[in-house]
């Protein structure tokens, strides 16, 4: 038991995940029943997200100052942020605010594709803008770096476009392009026959790693698509990172 302001309280570890992967809904169920006090959040960015075991709660916290409030009021004890690869500002929101309030931080990120044997034959970038410069001549690229980055590619405007997204464009598309809604895991033969159902000769993708959506690229490799990767932006100075669920149990 803990008193607090004259009141008794039952002492529980909260332990909140910043979550929307796959890899932070399997760690809040395991932490869940181990009998952890889990809180798991979202960003809201997707619609009807997969929901994780646990509390729930969705939206933005405002920024560091807001996120630092919060693991005040609600006496979170440790912090595992599990958000996307590509989630810069909020793992640097985390890792501000939790060296602001001494509470623990651990980055639960999946493997890069850097690791895959054939990633030296594909063009790698720094930026979706970047994409633009390196592939001038592709008539049919196949965009899988989400919707928020559609706006990026619209210079290709006159080219047959193929984008893939998980919720619908906030922009007008060109009407040369065609749109495929649809969530992952993907096979390798449904991914060899939409590549060659729409004559695509660019993948564009980002390095997210894991294993959910990674058949395209064996796909792309198999039909002798050429590869753009978008890179991973770097990780806060220090912050501890595992690579699996496993390792963020037991730190």
């Amino acid at each position: 038991m803990e008193r607090v302001d004259g009141w008794w309280y039952e002492a529980r570890v909260v332990i909140l995940i910043l979550g929307g992967t796959s890899e932070a809904r399997a760690l809040a169920a395991a932490l869940v029943d181990r009998g952890d006090d889990v809180l798991s959040s979202l960003a809201g960015r997707v619609g009807d997200p997969a929901l994780p075991a646990g509390r729930v709660r969705v939206g933005g916290f405002g920024g560091i100052a807001g996120l630092t409030s919060f693991l005040i009021e609600n006496r979170v004890e440790a912090v595992i942020d599990a958000t996307h690869p590509f989630a810069a500002e909020i793992s640097a929101n985390a890792a501000a605010a939790t060296a602001a309030t001494g509470s623990p931080l651990i980055r639960l990120v999946r493997p890069s594709w850097r690791g895959r044997p054939e990633s030296g034959a594909w063009t790698w970038v720094d930026s979706v803008g970047a994409v633009l410069d390196v592939a001038p001549d592709a008539a049919r690229p196949f965009l899988t770096t989400g919707r928020q980055s559609l706006a990026v590619f619209l210079p290709w405007a006159d080219r047959g476009v193929v984008a893939r997204v998980v919720d619908p464009p906030e922009l007008d598309v060109p009407p040369a392009w065609t749109i495929l809604r649809s969530r992952g895991p993907y096979a390798l033969a449904g991914e060899r026959d939409l590549m060659r159902r729409h004559a695509v000769d660019l993948l564009v993708t980002k390095d997210s790693g894991g294993t959910l959506t990674e058949a395209k690229l064996a796909a792309a490799a198999d039909l002798g698509i050429p590869i753009v990767v978008v890179a991973r932006p770097p990780s806060a100075a220090g912050l501890a990172t595992v690579a699996d669920v496993l390792a963020a149990l037991h730190p």
